[in-house]
């Protein structure tokens, strides 16, 4: 008697392209990818101009949320704007969280679970808060680390570039992984990426990554639409005192250099940080805090920026 698929085996097979959940041991809609390995390498990707990787339409707004450095708040803010659009009923959006060693979209929007299967044999989204995600952090446990080679993490990008079954989008989220190295080109040049918007602290050791950031989309071709202060300042709950821990306009000066706007400063703030931990973005939880107020000025700025109708 045959014995079921490994779960290494069927994460193996779930990579390979043609998908073939059969031959993976997986049934539908239920797709089991606990403890996934990743073993090969990567297939080659032809060119999403025509045909739109990982969607089933090719006209929704693509923009990636990136900072070139890890601990800003890029995934906050991803997180934040795309609940902030999603208000509008209306709108479908989406997030791709396309950081496979740190993925944080699950926690932010308290998601758990494995993804489904389409017919097409692709995974659905899971969805929370209006708004579709898809992320490497569904098909590892939370506490389990990736440790994988640049051929492995290209092989993943590929899976969740590909194989991701959206439906109708409005507006699809990129939250991108720190840095300027092969995934981040490679997402670039293969997702036809209506802009990207950069993340920083005002501080100078932050400013300095959030550059070469911005350098690498403009040699990619892709139009840096404006830049996020996080953590601009922080305000005493008690007395109102405004403390600038990081500095001072560092993302103003940073953006002035290289011709874009400040879309939002965002103030340092404890319940951001408590409503993340919760999976209960700040925009839903507290609406009427400042922080919540500048990721909501963030968003209709986007939507303006991008001339975003509703399908």
């Amino acid at each position: 008697m045959s014995t079921p698929a490994s779960s290494a085996q069927q994460f193996r097979t779930f990579l390979k392209c043609p998908l073939d959940l059969a031959a993976a041991g997986l049934r539908r809609p239920a797709v089991l990818l606990e403890n996934a390995v990743i073993c090969h390498r990567a297939a080659p990707v032809q060119s999403t101009h025509a045909a739109g990787i990982g969607c089933s339409r090719i006209d929704e707004a693509r923009v990636a949320i990136a900072s070139g450095k890890g601990g800003v708040g890029k995934s906050t803010t991803t997180a934040n704007v795309a609940v902030a659009l999603a208000k509008d009923p209306q709108l479908k959006i989406g997030i791709l969280d396309a950081d496979v060693f740190g993925p944080s979209q699950p926690r932010l929007f308290g998601l758990k679970g494995r993804p489904e299967a389409s017919e097409a044999q692709k995974m659905i989204p899971l969805r929370n808060h209006s708004v579709q995600v898809m992320s490497m952090g569904f098909l590892l446990e939370e506490d389990a680390p990736a440790v994988w080679r640049g051929p492995m993490v290209m092989s993943a990008i590929d899976t969740l570039l590909q194989k991701v079954e959206w439906g109708a989008l409005d507006l699809l989220l990129v939250d991108m992984p720190p840095g300027t190295g092969d995934v981040q080109i490679s997402i670039s040049q293969r997702m036809s990426l209506a802009g990207a918007v950069i993340v920083s602290t005002p501080q100078d050791l932050a400013l300095i990554d959030a550059r070469k950031g911005m350098a690498m989309f403009q040699k990619a071709g892709v139009s840096v639409l404006g830049m996020v202060e996080n953590m601009s300042h922080y305000a005493c709950p008690s007395c109102g005192h405004r403390d600038d821990i990081f500095g001072s306009q560092g993302a103003v000066a940073a953006a002035a250099d290289y011709g874009i706007q400040v879309l939002g400063e965002v103030p340092l703030n404890t319940v951001i940080r408590q409503t993340s931990d919760d999976g209960m973005p700040v925009v839903l939880s507290d609406p009427s805090t400042p922080s919540a107020e500048a990721y909501m000025n963030i968003a209709a700025r986007l939507k303006d920026m991008l001339s975003i109708d509703s399908i």
